[in-house]
């Protein structure tokens, strides 16, 4: 099967789509468009040996790509066939190098929010070279070096896209698992190639190696943001705190020791204090279930980040706050954080909620990354380890993010 990039099909498994239907209107173009939902079911035979599934039909996704996708909540990711969109006056496409896996990936692929349409074609940590370019696009030529990340659109008229906040918008397109303007579902960088408004595209700098690059477009920016909205880029040196040494949390210390902050790393692994203090360049290292080394600490930092995916309590980090400090959260827990009063109300304390960042503020990111040569702690899998990956990842067993190799191998999943 002629389809862009090779995809062996050995051991596939045929399964086809109900779709039901919801009108929606798309702000920008008023226009009526339709929102899919699917449902999958399983044939009597499970091996196929012509070809993996194809996706839903489209009118103008003629591009047939070969993927990897989850098709229902055990998360195990298979190969797929499917189309994206032709490349319209405003796009770009790209062919994809490299993808990163991020801990999201892993919650929608087995459904842990909820709300996963499947097949799923994860990824949002993408990287690669513009291939087309549309009419209307002045910003990218073919050849550049690309990379998308969550945001695949928005309104573009509400307060939120015109300060730069796509983020914030309530019509925002996700890059996978969302529903785009024409009634697609959106499939990710799991993927040989990607059609996207060139809007939502930045540029990645000549100085930073394309693969250790991917992870910044989810976790780089998912940590610049609050060290950007709390007037930490540039000014007189602070005492910040990171809570959690994984795929935020080094890139968090980077970011901090790159803009002149001396650094606490908090964590409940003992073993990680020389790789933050040694590899990483932190100034100290809290054990946080030792309440000896909690209690020393007590109102000792301006500014934390917490980047724990886990349910903990934010009481004992608040008391580690000066008074006036702010506590930054940009991890997604399943289950509810406790968020106990008095350490706020006796600390004059503030708690703030941070996603992603805009496109513009991605692209300064980006830029800063390239000027102090920060990249993100990576290890590189093939497609056929996509899965093995996604074991390790559930096990937080990586160092410090998993990058799937797109472009240099096929796979034989």
């Amino acid at each position: 099967m002629a389809v862009n990039g090779e995809l062996s099909d050995e051991g596939s498994s045929i399964r086809s789509q109900g779709r039901c239907q919801k009108h929606r209107q798309h702000p920008q173009f008023k226009q009526t468009v339709f929102c899919s939902s699917f449902r999958l079911f399983k044939t009597s035979g499970n091996k196929f040996a012509k070809s993996p599934p194809m996706a839903q039909e489209t009118p103008n996704h003629t591009q047939r790509v070969a993927g990897w996708a989850a098709y229902d909540s055990s998360g195990k990711i298979d190969p797929f066939i499917f189309k994206r969109r032709e490349n319209g006056v405003n796009d770009v496409t790209i062919k994809i190098l490299y993808c990163g896996i991020c801990h999201t990936d892993l919650h929608f692929a087995k459904n842990a929010w909820g709300i996963t349409m499947y097949p799923c074609v994860p990824g949002h940590e993408i990287t690669g070279v513009v291939v087309t370019v549309g009419s209307n696009v002045r910003k990218f030529s073919v050849g550049d070096r690309v990379g998308i990340g969550y945001l695949a659109a928005s309104c573009l008229e509400c307060e939120y896209c015109a300060s730069s906040q796509e983020n914030y918008c309530d019509q925002l397109q996700s890059t996978y698992n969302g529903v785009f303007w024409d009634g697609s579902i959106t499939y990710g960088g799991y993927s040989k190639m990607i059609v996207a408004d060139h809007r939502y595209v930045v540029r990645i700098p000549d100085s930073l190696p394309m693969d250790s690059a991917a992870p910044l477009l989810c976790a780089g920016i998912t940590v610049f943001t609050p060290f950007k909205d709390n007037q930490l880029l540039d000014s007189p040196r602070k005492k910040i705190g990171i809570v959690g040494l994984g795929g935020l949390g080094h890139v968090a210390v980077k970011f901090g020791k790159a803009f002149g902050h001396h650094v606490t790393v908090i964590s409940t692994s003992p073993s990680k204090e020389a790789e933050a203090k040694q590899r990483l360049g932190a100034d100290e290292f809290i054990i946080s279930t030792s309440a000896d080394q909690m209690k020393a600490a007590k109102r000792s930092l301006d500014f934390i980040l917490d980047t724990v995916s886990a349910k903990h309590s934010l009481g004992p980090v608040l008391e580690l706050l000066k008074v006036n400090g702010t506590l930054s959260i940009v991890s997604a827990p399943d289950a509810p954080l406790d968020l106990p009063a008095f350490p706020l109300i006796f600390g004059k304390r503030t708690v703030k909620g941070s996603i992603i960042g805009g496109i513009l503020e991605t692209q300064e990111m980006m830029d800063l990354c390239g000027k102090h040569n920060i990249t993100s702690d990576i290890e590189t899998v093939t497609p056929d380890q996509i899965n093995h990956a996604m074991d390790r990842l559930a096990r937080n067993d990586v160092r410090y993010r998993f990058v799937i190799d797109i472009a240099g191998k096929t796979s034989k999943l």
